[in-house]
């Protein structure tokens, strides 16, 4: 362990010397200027500093006050030790930010057993902030592989629902990333862009709870299995609304409203304007603008600008006027996820 000692008396500094190198594990490092000292103790992270007060150039009191103003020297021991008797100085020495405090002549047995406990405390001290250390990357580890996991989780949730209606692909992902970003677009913060993110694939789950002949039909739906159609936003409410999750509660607020309309036509309640929750505005740009630009059983692919100018067109009527612009503002983003996560 490296022990600093600052003193312009030579004959101080090599009794010092001596005695904190019969101290285990202690290496001392003299330096007969405050200023070379405190340029040597920038550089380096010692575990003692051992300073006298009165100095030519900088004094010990300044010297300690300069010591704890370096970055991550808040916990490192400072020993003064100083011929001065005076009280008011230990008093100021104290507040300068001294661990402790010696007059000379230093007792040898005294000032090594000073030195030693210093070391021992500063030893226990470095050993748990690298447990500390060690601790904050296990958790960050472990709370990155929960994400993940919760990620995964969900997505399989999603693609569980997109399965059972064989027109998807990447779809859910796509809109996802496509939510994300017309988000960013409107000022959301970073949590709120990861959170849409994370709910959005989980916008079509309540079609696990649509027959198969209904969902899986070839033809034009009549009116009464487009009704039946319809109920796959209150299933997803009704199989998501119950967790705590904050994914989840988002996830199902999605499910509910994704088909909704700004203008109240849509379903399954006919909310109209900003009565549709933000997230579900945002989503139904993105599902629609994903629906439009793939390849579905029944329909090719439209070109990108021309799904551009159909959302347009939309505006105020199906879509949030303000998540349409949005979309405008981050188009070459949305063509370069399109890109990265084609069927």
């Amino acid at each position: 362990m490296e022990v600093v000692i600052v003193d312009d008396n030579p004959v101080n500094l090599t009794v010092m010397e001596h005695l904190v190198g019969r101290v285990d594990g202690a290496e001392p490092r003299i330096f007969r200027r405050s200023e070379e000292g405190l340029s040597w103790c920038r550089e380096h992270d010692p575990d003692l500093v051992i300073v006298d007060y009165q100095m030519p150039d900088i004094d010990g009191l300044t010297f300690i006050e300069r010591m704890r103003a370096l970055p991550g020297r808040f916990e490192l021991p400072l020993l003064m030790v100083t011929a001065n008797t005076d009280r008011d100085l230990r008093r100021q020495a104290l507040e300068a930010g001294a661990t402790d405090f010696l007059h000379k002549p230093v007792d040898r047995a005294e000032f090594t057993a000073r030195v030693r406990n210093m070391l021992r405390l500063r030893g226990m001290t470095r050993r748990l902030t690298d447990r500390a250390i060690e601790l904050e990357h296990a958790v960050a580890k472990a709370t990155r592989a929960i994400a993940m996991t919760e990620r995964d989780t969900l997505l399989c949730l999603a693609r569980a629902a997109e399965f059972r209606d064989p027109e998807t692909g990447a779809h859910v992902l796509r809109m996802a990333e496509y939510s994300k970003t017309i988000a960013a677009a409107l000022g959301y913060d970073v949590e709120f862009q990861t959170l849409i993110r994370k709910a959005a694939p989980l916008h079509d789950v309540g079609k696990l709870g649509t027959p198969d002949l209904i969902l899986l039909k070839p033809s034009r739906l009549t009116t009464d299995e487009m009704d039946v159609m319809k109920q796959h936003t209150v299933i997803g409410w009704q199989i998501l609304r119950e967790h705590r999750s904050p994914v989840l509660q988002m996830g199902a607020t999605i499910a509910w409203t994704h088909h909704e309309k700004w203008d109240g036509t849509g379903y399954p309640r006919g909310l109209a304007g900003d009565a549709i929750p933000i997230e579900g505005r945002i989503v139904a740009v993105a599902d629609v603008l994903d629906a439009l630009i793939s390849v579905r059983p029944y329909k090719e692919a439209w070109q990108p600008d021309a799904a551009r100018a159909f959302i347009q067109k939309g505006a105020g009527k199906h879509f949030d006027p303000a998540c349409v612009a949005a979309l405008s503002t981050v188009w070459n983003e949305v063509l370069t996820i399109r890109d990265e996560y084609l069927d």
